[in-house]
């Protein structure tokens, strides 16, 4: 776990500091104070959010860790101005989560690096645990990169139903209060099987349906909720892509493969102290739906009433 405060990286331009006081007033780490009606970085520690310079009405406020091509899109123009709470309509955005669907057939075209990289930035927007930010995104941009990918990912899966097959083995670390490799023969061996014929004998991609591209969205050391911060970026990814144009599913089967293979994750140039938490196999879609996803009813509590 990273520590909560980083260095002070935070400076004012007291010509065009007003006095107002308002960055002080938002700062969640007490950087900033008042200092003969200006606002001065008197703090010894900091998060580095930016909420200073976002509040700040005249520019005054700069965090220099914090890097303005975050905010630049190469397929798209989005406005710098903040949208304040309220003022955007929830029923549109309920709509865009609500036609998000996982997709399993793309058509057969190339997405553009440009617009990865534009969905990484989406995926920063997230917030992250302390602000720590360490999140990472290996692209695999093209078909042939994806293959690569799911000729490794496949070969992890084979070698372990060869395992399943074995009952003695099953029985013994079920014995041995290990039921793991006994609940995977009963729940996926025999479409991991027919999922690695068809690979192996006819080229069809069940693992990644084919997808012409993909994101692998991972944490470097350091972060003090790494998995939230990586599956919180992942959805705003997720959301991103389908107002882009583009379809995505989530491969869960890979990010298991490299969890307990680390070789696979480092054949992609990803270090080893890294961890993957989600893969998105993501391109132009070869589906349309009539009608926004239902869900189940979940369960609601209240408490403490």
């Amino acid at each position: 776990m990273s520590s909560l405060y980083q260095e002070v990286r935070t400076i004012v331009d007291e010509e065009r500091c007003i006095g107002c006081g308002l960055c002080v007033r938002v700062c969640p780490s007490r950087t900033l104070r008042m200092v003969d009606g200006k606002a001065k970085p008197t703090g010894r520690t900091s998060i580095q959010c930016g909420h200073c310079q976002a509040v700040c009405p005249t520019g005054a406020v700069q965090v220099t860790t914090l890097d303005p091509r975050t905010y630049e899109f190469a397929t798209f123009s989005a406005s710098s101005e903040w949208s304040g709470f309220g003022k955007d309509d929830p029923g549109v955005l309920a709509r865009l989560m609500a036609s998000r669907r996982s997709c399993r057939n793309f058509k057969d075209a190339p997405v553009s690096r440009d617009m990865l990289e534009d969905l990484v930035k989406l995926g920063i927007a997230a917030p992250s645990g302390t602000n720590s930010q360490r999140w990472t995104f290996t692209l695999l941009p093209t078909r042939a990169a994806v293959a690569r990918h799911v000729e490794d990912v496949a070969g992890y899966f084979n070698a372990l139903n060869k395992k399943a097959e074995k009952r003695w083995l099953r029985l013994g670390l079920r014995l041995l209060g290990q039921p793991e490799l006994e609940q995977y023969y009963r729940s996926y061996y025999r479409a991991v099987a027919r999922a690695y014929r068809d690979w192996q004998e006819h080229g069809i991609d069940r693992l990644f349906h084919s997808a012409p591209a993909a994101i692998l969205v991972g944490c470097a050391p350091g972060a003090s909720c790494p998995a939230e911060d990586a599956l919180l970026a992942t959805q705003n990814m997720l959301l991103g892509a389908h107002a882009m144009g583009l379809g995505t599913c989530l491969i869960g089967y890979a990010v298991a493969a490299m969890r307990r293979d680390p070789t696979i994750q480092q054949r992609l140039g990803v270090p080893g102290e890294e961890c993957i938490y989600a893969v998105i196999a993501l391109g132009w879609p070869d589906e349309r739906y009539q009608h926004v996803a239902l869900r189940r009813m979940p369960i609601i509590r209240v408490a403490g009433d």
